[in-house]
């Protein structure tokens, strides 16, 4: 699947397709068609994204990740940009290309994904199709202590807790994280903000300069 079109390396890049909108043609489990200014996009999906699709000829808006090879550009599209950060996490795990780190989203719940990761889990892991166990423990040792940026999901006591703050919020918290603050932190102060003021909830910019002056 993808385009598959002759490209020179040194014109294109990785993010020359970052986000899709436009009439959903036709889906299925691995693959979305996106009708886009007449021009019909092929985009890789996981299951995870495939459920969150609208009815085929609805409006329809993907996260891309581009894949540029010598002989192939490919598109991979989620309908969530946390879906989006892991998957990229994923494939800079040696081993691991685009096609698996889709597969992996696939047959494991972001949640559950990272709290096999967090807490060591290989018996999880090695039940994805696809992952042996001498990758399970290389995801295990490359992602382990990098995954605390990603917004909407806790380990608290070793337990996997998934919060929601709705697009500006899980963007406020994301850029808190970006800025050295503990995400821990960071996500009390959202809620503290959306608490006290219910109508900066939609409001990206409202809630990072709350939530950032809270904690100062």
């Amino acid at each position: 699947m993808g385009a598959r079109l002759g490209v020179n390396r040194g014109t294109y890049n990785r993010g020359m397709i970052a986000h899709l909108r436009g009439r959903l043609l036709s889906k299925a489990p691995n693959q979305a068609i996106v009708e886009c200014g007449g021009v019909g996009y092929d985009v890789s999906i996981s299951v995870t994204t495939f459920t969150e699709l609208p009815a085929e000829g609805a409006e329809v808006a993907l996260h891309i990740y581009t894949n540029v090879r010598e002989d192939q550009i490919a598109l991979f599209g989620f309908s969530d940009m946390q879906e989006k950060r892991l998957f990229e996490r994923l494939i800079g795990v040696s081993g691991i290309g685009p096609k698996l780190a889709i597969t992996v989203l696939s047959g494991i719940s972001a949640e559950r994904l990272v709290g096999a990761i967090r807490g060591n889990d290989l018996a999880m892991l090695t039940k994805i199709p696809g992952i042996g166990k001498k990758t399970a423990e290389r995801v295990v040792l490359e992602l382990k202590d990098k995954l605390d940026d990603l917004v909407g999901i806790s380990i608290v006591g070793g337990e996997v807790q998934v919060v929601h703050f709705g697009a500006a919020g899980d963007d406020a918290l994301s850029a808190l994280v970006n800025l050295g603050y503990a995400r821990p932190a960071a996500q009390k102060a959202i809620e503290a903000v959306v608490e006290k003021h219910p109508e900066l909830k939609g409001d990206f910019e409202g809630l990072f300069r709350a939530a950032m002056g809270s904690m100062r």
